[in-house]
């Protein structure tokens, strides 16, 4: 089950005016410059079931997970096979010929499977043919995915973990701001109109702050990011 105790102690905490003292001692648990977790929509907050906004590419640190697609978007999409075409439709593809290079990451999305390998790991689609296999050697922006369907929480939301590299001779190493810059790729890409196999999309953008701490604390390679997430509900035109 999740954590009721949290549960209930967000809930009262956004209706009560609590002592400035047991304030400051709840955002010391969760993070100094973060919100505390409460109920959302079309996705769970992974902080309410011990889960968190970084994925654990080492075990002390992580990369932001910078995008959720809601499970109030198009429900072809949030499923596998569904998935795989759209994210095709916003410039992403598999990685070149199938093989995965790379650190396998884990994410703790609170819903009830603790830490789980990568779904997905897609990269940018440059071009029609072995498009994905110049961005393993140019380098560019990729993403690592996640679904949040747990045994204990499942919204069916995907959560994306995007950001842009440097080539192979670089070791794929993040680029400056890579993050955020991979992160806005991507939102700019899904609120355009998309296509693939007849299939039409566009996204609405939700920005938000407080879920992540902004800054380098805990993120890999030490490159700060500015801490927001974008909740996107892609929706079939």
């Amino acid at each position: 089950m999740v954590k009721s105790g949290v549960i209930l102690l967000a809930l009262a905490t956004s209706a009560l005016a609590l002592p400035t003292r047991f304030m400051d001692t709840l955002q010391y648990i969760f993070g100094t410059t973060s919100e505390l977790p409460k109920a959302e929509i079309g996705w769970t907050d992974p902080r309410l079931n011990g889960g968190r906004f970084l994925d654990f590419t080492t075990p002390r640190y992580g990369e932001p997970l910078n995008v959720i697609i809601s499970n109030r978007s198009d429900p072809f999409i949030l499923t596998d096979a569904g998935f795989r075409l759209y994210y095709k439709s916003i410039g992403f593809s598999e990685e070149c010929l199938g093989l995965h290079y790379g650190h396998v990451h884990k994410a703790d999305l609170g819903d009830g499977d603790s830490k789980k390998s990568e779904h997905i790991l897609a990269r940018q689609y440059y071009f029609p043919k072995w498009g994905t296999c110049w961005e393993s050697i140019a380098g560019g922006n990729h993403f690592r995915a996640w679904k949040q369907n747990g045994s204990e929480i499942d919204t069916g939301a995907w959560f994306l973990a995007v950001s842009k590299e440097m080539d192979s001779t670089k070791n794929h190493m993040i680029i400056p701001d890579g993050y955020n810059i991979g992160r806005d790729f991507l939102v700019e890409a899904a609120a355009s109109v998309s296509h693939w196999n007849g299939r039409w999309w566009q996204a609405d953008v939700e920005w938000r702050r407080g879920l992540l701490e902004p800054g380098y604390k805990g993120i890999n390679h030490a490159i700060a990011q500015d801490g927001r997430i974008a909740i996107l509900t892609v929706n079939r035109l």
